[in-house]
């Protein structure tokens, strides 16, 4: 089948948000007189979200009882600062514009909670590029559970076949392959140093966004 459309994850994915998270957890470890973190500490856990965040920061675990609220003064300060740092990955706004010039939808389906997505997409100026955002604020159950891929393909009036899911977490390949449709994992994406996206079981893997484009070939040139 003729491929339609391109969903993205959002999150390591479409964009880099990396670097405003990290810069929210340094800024909370310097506030409090306490070192910085190497990069890399947030970074391998951003998948996680918050919790797994404010954990490698402060180097606590849940039960600790400063963590609720370090968890939620993150949350709050990521409200206000959620689209300082974060850009388009690499490539990625070349990749955007062939999916448009060849007639294709393109969209996001991500975890990260409507609060948040949706002013990253207006700030960014994505917002009306983008033919649909689905959040959890919008489904039952997130991913890897299907309902999100599903109401997005019901949104968009496609065939789940017709559409290529791209993720950076096998929870994206999972959901994207029970709904039906195909699925691409990106190895450039925010992923764990002992994961691996070829043992995901998606259809293709590539190491970035522009390799896509051999994915697209067929339908970039109306074959």
């Amino acid at each position: 089948m003729r491929l339609r459309a391109v969903l993205f994850d959002m999150d390591g994915t479409l964009l880099d948000t990396a670097p405003d998270f990290i810069a929210i957890s340094q800024a909370m470890l310097a506030d409090r007189g306490l070192p910085p973190v190497a990069d890399k500490v947030v970074r391998d856990v951003i998948s996680g979200g918050a919790r797994a965040m404010v954990g490698a920061t402060f180097g606590i675990e849940p039960e600790d009882p400063t963590f609720e609220p370090l968890r939620l003064e993150f949350l709050e300060r990521y409200q206000r600062d959620c689209a300082v740092h974060s850009r388009l990955f690499d490539g990625m706004e070349t990749l955007l514009a062939d999916i448009e010039k060849g007639n294709l939808l393109w969209g996001v389906v991500t975890n990260k909670p409507l609060r948040f997505a949706e002013p990253i997409m207006q700030r960014l100026g994505l917002a009306e590029r983008s033919a649909v955002l689905i959040c959890p604020d919008h489904v039952k159950r997130s991913k890897p559970d299907p309902e999100p891929l599903t109401l997005a393909c019901t949104t968009l009036d496609l065939d789940p076949a017709s559409v290529l899911f791209v993720g950076d977490d096998l929870r994206d390949i999972e959901s994207g392959r029970d709904a039906g449709t195909r699925t691409a994992a990106v190895r450039y994406g925010y992923i764990h140093p002992d994961d691996n996206p070829n043992h995901w079981g998606a259809d293709v893997v590539v190491d970035h966004p522009l390799e896509l484009r051999k994915v697209l070939d067929s339908a970039l040139c109306g074959c």
